[in-house]
This record gives structure tokens, sequence and C-alpha cells, in this order.
């Protein structure tokens, strides 16, 4: 009973009326009920008093001087922090016209005078049990909404890590070296970022581009899973029919990645790398695969993938090669701009080629 009443007392009620007298009983009938008063004479009064304290209930006056009771109202309900507070509208009228304007405006109840303890005291009670339901309820939906955020952030996370595992092993299998991925997505990162602070790209790439393309990137070669490691890993030229079926992993990838839907960012960062695992090796000038696309047809996210994904394969080793570096990297890369890679692109590229791993 303590805690109730504790509660009851830190209840208040706002009492919003331009004739004292009318004040003073509805507080003596808040008091009885063990609710905490909180007076006012007029709109203005009771608008700063909404502002600064914390209020559960308003008994609203109709009929008050510069400010009457309607206007109070719109502006309280006009306000998203204070529109759920329960206003009960006290009149001496009872025209319907004056009840039917008090709700259409937000109002939930309406008291006529002279005051009779009894329906005060009940109309007080049910709004209050009435809002303390409704705030409950809400308190429940937002619970429940971070729960369920967080649930579906940790399905979404899982789902990212069994895809890296399969990029992992992927990448193990075409023989490359174990630091390729984390070379990969960084310096997509690092290329992203400065195309973000050209003129000619700045509208494209947003921060979470960037942010986007570092996650997606490593997973380029995920459809490698379904090519047999003969083939990944054969020191030798292919043949054609091997060729046919090595370039299948960019289809393959993006069926894998397609098939996984999900929400929010966790939708983004599937669509980007679907796209660059379906398009990372079409080449600026049209003849890459597996659509032929040309120029900007190609997502950029690929087309930074490709460039990038290039420079590391130059400068890692290979079992039919030994590593190239930097500055043979960059050569080699030169003569193929504007052919497989865009030729902006690339003079950003060398531009912070100090930068990259």
């Amino acid at each position: 009973m303590e805690q109730i009443s504790k509660k009851q007392e830190s209840t208040r009620i706002l009492i919003v009326d331009d004739v004292e007298t009318n004040r003073y009983v509805l507080r003596n009938i808040i008091v009885d009920m063990g609710y905490q008063p909180v007076l006012a004479e007029n709109g203005l009064q009771a608008l700063k008093i909404v502002q600064r304290v914390p209020v559960s209930l308003i008994l609203l006056d109709i009929s008050m001087p510069e400010m009457d009771g309607y206007e109070l109202c719109r502006l309280i309900k006009e306000d998203p922090e204070h529109r759920d507070i329960p206003i009960i509208f006290i009149s001496a009228f009872d025209d319907p016209a004056d009840i039917i304007e008090g709700f259409s405006i937000g109002g939930e109840d309406y008291i006529t005078k002279p005051f009779i303890s009894e329906v005060v005291k009940a109309r007080v009670g049910v709004h209050l049990k009435f809002s303390l339901a409704t705030q409950t309820l809400q308190e429940a939906n937002r619970r429940l909404q971070i729960s369920v955020t967080e649930q579906v952030r940790q399905i979404e996370a899982e789902k990212k890590r069994v895809l890296y595992v399969l990029a992992n092993i992927a990448t193990e299998n075409a023989a490359y070296e174990t630091e390729h991925m984390a070379r990969l997505k960084n310096n997509c990162r690092v290329l992203a970022q400065a195309m973000q602070l050209s003129p000619l790209f700045e509208h494209l790439i947003s921060d979470t581009f960037v942010d986007t393309i570092e996650l997606a990137a490593p997973l380029c070669d995920i459809g490698n899973m379904g090519i047999s490691m003969e083939i990944l890993q054969k020191d030798s030229t292919l043949t054609i029919d091997e060729t046919d079926v090595m370039r299948h992993h960019t289809t393959l990838g993006a069926k894998i990645l397609d098939s996984i839907h999900g929400e929010g960012d966790y939708n983004d960062f599937i669509r980007m790398s679907s796209d660059i695992a379906h398009y990372h090796h079409e080449n600026w000038d049209g003849t890459g695969y597996p659509c032929g696309l040309k120029g900007d047809e190609i997502p950029l996210s690929a087309q930074i993938v490709s460039i990038m994904s290039e420079y590391c394969a130059l400068t890692e080793k290979r079992c039919y090669r030994g590593s190239y570096n930097r500055e043979e990297a960059l050569e080699i890369m030169e003569q193929e701009a504007g052919k497989r890679f865009n030729k902006d692109t690339f003079q950003i590229c060398q531009k912070i080629a100090r930068q990259l791993q």
C-alpha cells in the first residue's frame, strides 16, 4: 500500500481554470484521491507548467480569456512530447456542439459544472488507468522491438560469419595467400574513400557505401565454392572448357548471395555483395564476363573490387609465378586502364597507391 501511495503522490493532475473557486474545488477532489494537484489560471501559464513539470492528466476549462481551452488543447496535442497527456474538458455548458468540438481536437472526456465529486473522481480514475495501460503497452512494445532488433542483428551477424567462412574456404581452394581477404577489404575501403573526395564520384559514394564495400569485397569469389580445386589450383593455362567452368563462379556466387534475404543494413550488404560477386570480372570496354557490361553499366562497387582484386593478385605469389612489387603492379594495370578499368578510377588508385596493403 505504501508503494501505491507514493506513486499516487507523484502523479500530478494539472487543473486549468480562470475561476479561483473552480480551481480549489477540483484541487480538493484531486487531493482526496491521493494525487498531486497543480494549478494554472490561464492557458499560457498551463503551457509553461506542461513544459517544466511531468503531468499525468489535465482538467481544462473551455471558456478562458486570451487563450481558451480548445486552443490550449490543440497546442498540447501538436507537441509530440506531450500529445499523449489525457485532457478532460470542464465547462458550465453542455451543448453537444461544444462536446463534439472538444473530442475532435483530441480531448478524452467532458465534465460539466457544477462539479460532482464522485463523477470527477470516476472520470479522472478511468483516464489515469487507461493512460497507464497505454504507457505500459508502449513500453512493452518498445522493449519487444529492442529485443527483436537485437535478435535480427545477431542472426545477420551469424549469416555474415557463415558467408565469410565460405569465402575463406573459396580463397584457400584457390591457393591465395592467407592475408588475401584482409588486404582486399582494406584496399577497397581506401580506394572508395579516395573516390569519395573526387568531384567525379562524391555523389555516388556515401560513408555507408564505404563501410559496406569493406564488408562485401571479400565475398567476390565466394562462387569458387562450386569450382573444382583441380581448376582453381592448375599451374598451367586453362583449356577453353576449363575457362568456361571457371567463369561460372561469378553467376554461382551471385546465386548464393541472392538466395539470402535480410533486413535494413544487412539487405544492403547482401545486395552489394551480389553485385560484386556477379560483375567484378566485367571490363570497362565491354569485353568482360558474364554479361558483357560496359562502362557505368557495371556497378561501381564491382568496378572498385575489380581494380583492387587485380592489384592484390599481382602483388601476391601464385603457384605459376612470383609476386610483383607495387610499382610493377601499377605499371601492368596502367596498360589496362580504359579497357578493363575506368581511367578516372585507376588514376585515383595510382595517387593513393602508397596507402594500399
